[in-house]
């Protein structure tokens, strides 16, 4: 633990579906200085909810991977698989409250009646009323409403959605029994005491849903600075489909100048070759978000 830590709070959580890459790399090196830069506190979280997605031993290699690269983390790991009861209350005290409602539609039904929005296709309400005679519940969705959305990135600037028009009622708990991420990262952001949250823009349109679920629980709203995501040549985000090389622990001090690069911090050439111990002295003291490019995806 650092000594004369701030109130800053940040967190890398990383989803345990394949080894990390240089696209992970680069919001955990951006979630890593924007908290320590302010003498604040870095934690990890293992997101596998999605237990059909997992590779098994990804969560430790991940770990191990960040220990190799020099990140240094307070406090324990959790794992959101171990964390079920915590999303069912939340889920319950949104129920008492008669925000959200069973769902008995198939894919195929909401494909056929829905529109699409900015993230998929925009859920038509269909068992806002009630389950329809001969329905079982499926999932669990959340009834949202047309107030804007807003908030400022601190990179990506004035986000605003209307979650009716744009993405509909969404999904708390899924038809296979999984809490879902939207509902699962508001609950441990929340409970982790998290201030700030510094991650790809992969993620920017979820983050409306998360301030409307913070707003409906009653929850702190964190600082956003989404960075932008690594893309290929055919401007698809690196990951694991996508085919992202594996991040090889040789080459830590490149690797570390090449995302200082991408987030716009121009880290000296000479640094290349220092071990990664002199880039993050480096990095600390010259950490600057304002020059952080304001892109939602770069190509490299």
């Amino acid at each position: 633990m650092m000594s004369q830590l701030s109130n800053i709070r940040g967190r890398f959580a990383p989803s345990p579906t394949g080894p990390l890459h240089i696209g992970s790399l680069i919001a955990a090196v951006a979630s890593y200085l924007d908290a320590r830069s302010n003498q604040g506190e870095w934690l990890v979280r293992i997101e596998d909810l999605d237990l059909p997605r997992q590779m098994p031993g990804a969560a430790d290699l991940i770990l191990r991977t960040l220990e190799a690269y020099g990140f240094e983390w307070d406090g324990e790991v959790i794992y959101q698989s171990q964390r079920d009861h915590y999303y069912q209350d939340a889920l319950h005290m949104l129920a008492t409250r008669g925000l959200v409602y069973p769902c008995g539609c198939s894919r195929k039904e909401i494909a056929d009646s829905a529109t699409h929005g900015i993230d998929g296709l925009v859920y038509p309400g269909t068992c806002r009323r009630g389950l329809a005679s001969g329905k079982d519940a499926r999932a669990w969705r959340i009834q949202v409403d047309d107030t804007p959305i807003h908030f400022h990135d601190a990179v990506q600037g004035k986000i605003s959605q209307v979650l009716s028009r744009d993405i509909g009622d969404f999904v708390l708990k899924r038809a296979d029994g999984l809490f879902a991420y939207q509902l699962a990262v508001v609950v441990d952001d929340e409970m982790q005491g998290i201030t700030h949250i510094v991650r790809g823009a992969d993620l920017l349109d979820s983050t409306p849903r998360q301030i409307f679920l913070q707003q409906a629980l009653g929850y702190a709203h964190p600082a956003y600075l989404h960075v932008p995501v690594a893309a290929n040549t055919a401007g698809e985000k690196l990951s694991k489909q996508t085919l992202a090389q594996a991040l090889d622990s040789d080459n830590t001090s490149h690797d570390l100048w090449q995302v200082l690069a991408f987030l716009g911090q121009e880290p000296p050439a000479e640094l290349q070759t220092d071990h990664h111990a002199a880039i993050w002295q480096w990095a600390l003291s010259h950490w600057q978000p304002a020059h952080i490019p304001r892109q939602r995806a770069i190509v490299i």
